[in-house]
């Protein structure tokens, strides 16, 4: 445990849990998700490769636009934030494989559960702004994303990750090419000096430490965009199958996903408590959040929740309810978000793929009131 508190302090990070040394990847209990703005501090690390090497001018930092376009840039940081103007946005960033850990049978990849999703102030410039800038050409259909990090085994010859998105997503205003976290320059370890930030989309689109955007006249085919790699069948699997074979798409928009973030799961109560205050975040990826629900029930009825209005598109909805409880005892706390589809997190897992992409299980908090709970 020691061992683990001084790595994460290393990264300057509070009580996260690591799932993986190399590359480094930690997530944050739920609990510790409970502010309107993750803290720096609480905010996941997922890295696909090794660190690259350090930066000692952050402003000097430089990167290129290229291919299907009238005017290929090449700029520097500084040359990035004097020339375009810069926004501001409170943003989900989620991890493609949050909640991989719920699905049956195991699912290839890091173990996440729902702590693979923080909600930052990104400040930046609208990727849009500096496409329009190159001069799109017609033939401009999507991106290719490249960073400086070196892949896990150290080789500088391969791209550790290296994924795109069609353009009319680059062209959101909220895709950003991002410097600065919740008022900070941002950190090495979330990829500064310079990162792209896709919301509502995989986290594996947000390429840190960038140094190229490719535009290209077809879908990228760079690692992490082939195979099996951030798809996900389009027609339902039986749980276990080998998708070798089967017809896959790209995992684009994050399903709808709700979490607890008090009270902390093993909570107790005094005996007599009949009523708790239950909070929480959701989301919803493109989509907005239509509504949240608590049960204790097992789900036969449904408290529905207040839910505070997000600062802007993409923003998670802060939500708080009030639970009665009948008696003394244990209960289990449900949250359900559905979203502005019609789409509702399920109770049980009903999309098993084999690298474990997109599951978004109901949250359960377990609490136990009075010393016989």
């Amino acid at each position: 445990m020691q061992d683990q508190t001084d790595t994460l302090g290393r990264f300057g990070k509070d009580r996260l849990t690591i799932l993986s040394e190399t590359p480094f990847v930690a997530e944050t209990p739920e609990a510790l998700l409970d502010d309107e703005t993750t803290p720096i501090a609480r905010f996941f690390i997922r890295n696909n490769g090794l660190l690259p090497a350090p930066v000692e001018d952050p402003d000097a930092w430089r990167f290129t636009v290229d291919g299907e376009v009238e005017h290929p840039l090449d700029l520097s940081l500084a040359e990035l934030k004097s020339h375009f103007p810069a926004r501001t946005f409170r943003m989900v960033l989620e991890c493609g494989g949050n909640g991989r850990s719920f699905f049956e049978p195991q699912a290839e990849g890091n173990p996440w559960t729902n702590g693979g999703a923080g909600c930052a102030e990104w400040t930046g410039v609208s990727l849009r702004d500096v496409l329009q800038a190159a001069g799109l050409k017609g033939t401009a259909r999507f991106t290719g994303h490249f960073g400086a990090d070196p892949d896990k085994t150290g080789s500088r010859e391969k791209q550790a990750m290296s994924r795109g998105m069609p353009i009319a997503k680059a062209l959101e205003e909220h895709t950003l090419l991002v410097w600065a976290m919740n008022g900070e320059a941002l950190p090495f370890v979330h990829g500064g000096p310079l990162r792209l930030v896709v919301p509502g989309w995989p986290g594996s689109l947000s390429q840190k430490w960038l140094t190229r955007i490719w535009i290209r006249d077809r879908e990228h085919d760079g690692p992490g965009m082939t195979g099996l790699s951030y798809r996900v069948p389009v027609h339902p699997l039986p749980p276990g199958s080998d998708a070798q074979s089967v017809e896959t798409r790209i995992l684009e928009s994050m399903p709808v996903r709700s979490i607890i973030t008090a009270p902390a799961h093993g909570s107790r109560y005094g005996a007599g408590t009949r009523g708790i205050a239950v909070r929480g975040a959701a989301w919803a990826g493109d989509d907005a959040v239509a509504r949240v629900e608590c049960s204790i029930d097992g789900g036969a009825t449904w408290v529905p929740a207040r839910m505070a209005p997000p600062r802007n598109r993409y923003d998670w909805v802060r939500w708080t309810a009030e639970i009665a409880l009948p008696g003394d005892g244990y209960y289990e706390i449900v949250a359900r978000a559905t979203d502005s589809q019609g789409r509702a997190q399920p109770f049980r897992v009903v999309n098993w793929n084999p690298n474990g992409y997109g599951c978004n299980l109901m949250h359960r908090v377990a609490i136990r009131v009075g010393e016989g709970g």
